[in-house]
């Protein structure tokens, strides 16, 4: 154990867990880490050894008799039937039966189907109505005629943390220092810290906004292989990854023929896998809802018009290396026709670097402590709540050059960022520097590629200055510094 997992255990006893024992459970069971890491923050949050070791032990055998895997399907329900109920790892989607006038679930390993669900369940747990929520369930069989379903849902517990302490959290972490805090974080998240730069840290952190803020539109598109899409399957039972080819007006927004409100009614974050794709059909009029969703956080079908505050994160594959893309195309070539639309992109808060981001190799992995994932996700859940995007008003004044739309976007990635980072609000004028000019940058590579797409768009300059000594410093990102024509990022004293 290094200092660090010895001083997280002593703050965050039985909140955190030894990072490679997910592989060491895992098998071949096709289920998300924060699944795992919920069974083993019941028997393995501990630094003990022993402890540790029959806990695996019993997470072991908790998946192996309790797991459904598709091939042993039948087994299962044979073991229902003869026993008169089991206890089952699945996950589960639920339907409204207007016919029958009841709810009926759906197991997507176990294949059963139309499996009554009561109505006090559906109250409570409201996300199971959308794509699907793993549970913890006991299922009965009780014999009956040939109309009857003999299937019943006796009791369930779907896999998330619900008594996540805010304060507590909070108060903790100043026992950390900044670094200390963004290691835990990347070992939450399953990295090892040592082989990540700072800057390298805050885009693997960035992809955590979209759960903290509401409302908050990401965009990452960069090489294969570097983990793009994995935080938003493994990482929180409050996000979804949807495919490009499944993406779908009533998926999305209201089925129209059924009323149902779709993915952005149920879900903090909904995650767009393979967005780029220059030849893949699109639907313009779905363009045209999410171009409403993203600036207005409203959706109309029909005559109602609804809200929500899900984030979107489209995450994609890029063509060409980035210095091909700077000199002769731009850094959204790769997007499908109708997404290829400055009126979508400006909605963007934020471009993430995807080419800046490593390959994934096996020495970037952890086996460190970091904190249970579903733990970390209800802490970021309830921080959704706070408003911190007038944080970075306290040291630094955004130039007037910048439009509101751009103003607004760099607030909410601060405030994003610094929710994680600095969860306490304690923050000096340099680590919020840190922050305001990776904000800056974000959004910067989204103006100016729309200012190379769209004549109507000008080019602005991003700058701000310092609150206590007037000092400007003006940002330009990364790739136009290496790649295009270069602008100095320097701090200039103030006119008098």
């Amino acid at each position: 154990m290094t200092p660090l997992d010895i001083k997280l255990n002593e703050h965050f006893g039985g909140k955190v867990v030894r990072k490679d024992l997910t592989k060491l459970v895992k098998g071949n069971a096709v289920v998300p880490t924060y699944v795992l890491e919920y069974l083993l923050g019941q028997y393995c949050a501990t630094d003990d050894e022993e402890t540790i070791a029959n806990g695996l032990e019993r997470v072991k055998e908790i998946l192996a008799r309790h797991f459904v895997h598709r091939d042993e399907a039948q087994l299962i329900k044979s073991t229902i039937k003869e026993n008169g109920s089991h206890r089952v790892i699945d996950k589960i989607s639920v339907q409204l039966n207007d016919k029958e006038d009841r709810y009926e679930a759906a197991f997507s390993n176990l294949g059963l189907k139309k499996v009554p669900v009561k109505s006090s369940v559906i109250k409570e747990h409201q996300k199971l109505l959308s794509e699907g929520v793993w549970c913890i369930l006991t299922v009965g069989y009780l014999p009956a005629g040939a109309n009857k379903n003999p299937w019943i849902i006796e009791q369930i517990n779907p896999i998330q943390i619900s008594n996540a302490d805010i304060d507590e959290y909070k108060e903790l972490r100043s026992q950390f220092s900044k670094e200390e805090w963004i290691d835990v974080i990347m070992h939450t998240i399953g990295l090892n810290p040592e082989e990540f730069t700072f800057r390298s840290k805050l885009i693997q952190l960035a992809r955590l906004v979209p759960f903290v803020e509401n409302n908050y539109n990401l965009i990452e598109l960069g090489p294969k292989g570097t983990g793009k899409s994995h935080i938003y399957t493994e990482m929180s039972p409050h996000g979804i990854l949807i495919s490009g080819a499944e993406v779908s007006k009533a998926k999305l927004f209201v089925n129209m023929s059924t009323g149902n409100i779709g993915l952005v009614g149920y879900w903090d974050v909904v995650a767009y896998d393979e967005f780029a794709g220059k030849n893949k059909k699109t639907d313009r009029g779905l363009v045209d809802l999410l171009k409403n969703y993203m600036a207005n956080k409203t959706f109309s079908r029909g005559t109602e018009i609804q809200g929500a505050t899900a984030s979107m994160a489209y995450v994609g594959n890029t063509d060409h290396p980035v210095s091909y893309m700077i000199k002769h195309s731009n850094l959204f070539e790769a997007l499908p026709k109708d997404y290829y639309d400055s009126a979508f992109l400006d909605r963007i808060h934020a471009y993430l670097p995807g080419w800046e981001v490593q390959k994934l190799r096996n020495e970037m992995f952890t086996s460190n402590y970091g904190f249970i994932v579903d733990y970390l996700a209800e802490i970021l859940k309830i921080q959704r709540k706070e408003d911190w995007t007038q944080k970075y008003n306290e040291y630094f004044e955004l130039s007037d050059s910048i439009t509101t739309r751009d103003k607004t976007s760099i607030a909410k990635t601060f405030a994003g960022l610094a929710k994680v980072i600095y969860p306490n609000g304690i923050i000096t004028e340099a680590e919020a520097k840190e922050l305001i000019e990776f904000a800056i940058e974000s959004r910067k590579r989204v103006k100016e590629q729309l200012v190379k797409m769209d004549l109507t768009y000008e080019h602005v300059e991003f700058c701000y200055s310092h609150r206590l000594n007037g000092n400007s410093v003006t940002i330009d990102t990364l790739e136009m510094i290496q790649f295009g024509e270069k602008h100095v990022h320097v701090e200039q004293e103030p006119v008098i």
